[in-house]
């Protein structure tokens, strides 16, 4: 089957094909660190760190590149407040971000790109879009004219005087058209500045990606990912300065966007001031949890940051980690001798479950559904594996291999299985293994009190105890 995208710019489900084949481009617009990232960021690196892994699974050679914009008013501003060089505080800011997606389990972009590195490009983009008739100098700013781009505004699908409606834009009135945006602003004082053709500046906000993108991956790549918010003005922008300074089009073959985080109905927003920070959010819930809820949902639906949609997650996630720990158990335990056949609707389960996760994952990237599919997988061995009247012989050994097998490779795809620090209990695997071992004892001697002590015991420190009908497992949460 193909993979179809829907594609913000056609607004409709496209099949995908890459430009180079058998490779995958992919730009996705990173955070400005000034402060640490709220869940929210979290977002768009966590799918797309889902779908590069699904690309890959697929036979893909990926290419991702994500951003730092560390040079930005609100950095400037914040570095003005502590009194850190905000370069320095940019910096840093960058690398408890990296150090946050690590925590959720996404692995490095191929690049990352910074702007304060890439100044020699970002002027000579700027220069060629003076030379080409698209920009223009005031005083040392340079602005984009949008007016001599015919096309400004496909992206978003609004004609121009609709745009300038509640848009951010720059005031200026030297400017030719209030929607022109800033390529290159003049120096001012307390700021980071770079010499250029035009004075001591540095750039505006959009021309960074334009100038990023085309260094690494070259005009028409794959996909490029962000927010929604992103749509007007950032990535409007993007397209019309990358496609007048290049002359050709389209600047990116496919335009993925990922919806809101919302609490309590409102976007998540540091401007709203109803933030929570991924460093927050991992000390109330697992990581594990966080990335598990974040693919919960398709990525262009909007989610819900709260107490009861992350508990439902950690209950989802518990599943299947249990699931694969029981069944890991259980098929360590001795074949036994029989003629006993495993159950042929199980058997025809975990035969379609590989093809039926791909067609999910190849419909617009359908976590959700792909995660229901696992679900299912789940329910339907279990019921089959401890029913009371199960016989692990030789031939439902070979169906539970492969019911674990599939589990393990397509979470392995969408990453919920990254190993985590152990939780912090005190207590060693052979101490642990110790008080189960009491606890067990205790039960055969019908002193369930001291049973429940152990258990709680064991819980206080993280440790979940479950009684199996093949057998007592324990596991840290």
């Amino acid at each position: 089957m193909a993979i179809m995208v829907y594609n913000t710019m056609t607004k409709r489900k496209e099949e995908f094909v890459p430009r180079e084949p058998g490779k995958v481009s992919i730009y996705v617009c990173g955070v400005t660190p000034y402060n640490y990232a709220h869940i929210g960021n979290a977002r768009p690196p966590v799918v797309w760190d889902c779908i590069r892994r699904f690309l890959r699974y697929r036979g893909y050679e990926v290419i991702l590149v994500q951003n730092f914009t560390d040079v930005d008013d609100k950095i400037i501003q914040h570095g003005h407040l502590t009194g850190e060089d905000p370069l320095a505080l940019a910096a840093r800011f960058a690398q408890i971000y990296l150090e946050d997606m690590a925590a959720l389990g996404v692995e490095p972009a191929t690049y990352y790109p910074k702007v304060s590195g890439h100044i020699p490009e970002i002027i000579t983009m700027v220069q060629g879009l003076i030379e080409k008739g698209y920009a223009y100098q005031l005083d040392g700013d340079v602005y984009f004219s949008v007016d001599a781009f015919p096309e400004y505004g496909k992206l978003s699908a609004r004609p121009l005087d609709e745009m300038l409606v509640g848009a951010r834009v720059e005031a200026d009135e030297r400017k030719r058209n209030p929607m022109d945006f800033a390529l290159w602003k003049a120096a001012k004082e307390g700021e980071p500045a770079w010499d250029s053709p035009w004075g001591p500046g540095r750039p505006g906000w959009h021309i960074e990606c334009s100038a990023m993108s085309l260094k690494y991956l070259g005009s028409g790549f794959d996909f490029h990912g962000g927010g929604t918010d992103l749509v007007f003005p950032h990535h409007e922008n993007e397209i019309a300065q990358a496609e007048a300074y290049c002359g050709t089009k389209p600047f990116v073959r496919y335009w993925l966007h990922t919806a809101f985080i919302t609490m309590r109905g409102d976007k998540m927003s540091k401007s709203l001031g109803n933030v929570v920070t991924i460093r927050e959010a991992c000390a109330r819930f697992s990581p594990k949890v966080i990335r598990f809820w974040l693919l919960g949902t398709h990525y262009r639906n909007p989610l819900s940051y709260g107490e009861e949609e992350l508990t439902a997650a950690a209950n989802g996630l518990s599943r299947l980690e249990t699931a694969r720990e029981n069944w890991r158990h259980l098929l360590s335990t001795p074949v036994q001798s029989g003629e006993d056949e495993a159950s042929p609707a199980v058997a025809g389960l975990v035969a379609q479950v590989r093809e039926r996760f791909i067609a999910a994952m190849e419909d617009d990237f359908n976590t959700a559904f792909a995660l229901g599919i696992l679900y299912e997988l789940v329910r339907e061995v279990n019921k089959w594996a401890f029913s009371e009247d199960f016989v692990l012989t030789a031939s439902c050994q070979k169906v539970l291999k492969e019911a674990l097998s599939l589990l393990e490779e397509l979470g392995g795809v969408l990453g919920i299985w990254f190993a985590e620090e152990p939780a912090a209990t005190g207590l060693s695997d052979e101490e642990i293994n110790a008080l189960v071992e009491q606890r067990q004892k205790a039960r055969q001697n019908r002193d369930f009190k001291t049973a429940d002590q152990i258990r709680d015991t064991l819980k206080a420190a993280g440790i979940v105890v479950e009684d199996t009908p093949h057998g007592v497992r324990w596991r840290r949460v």
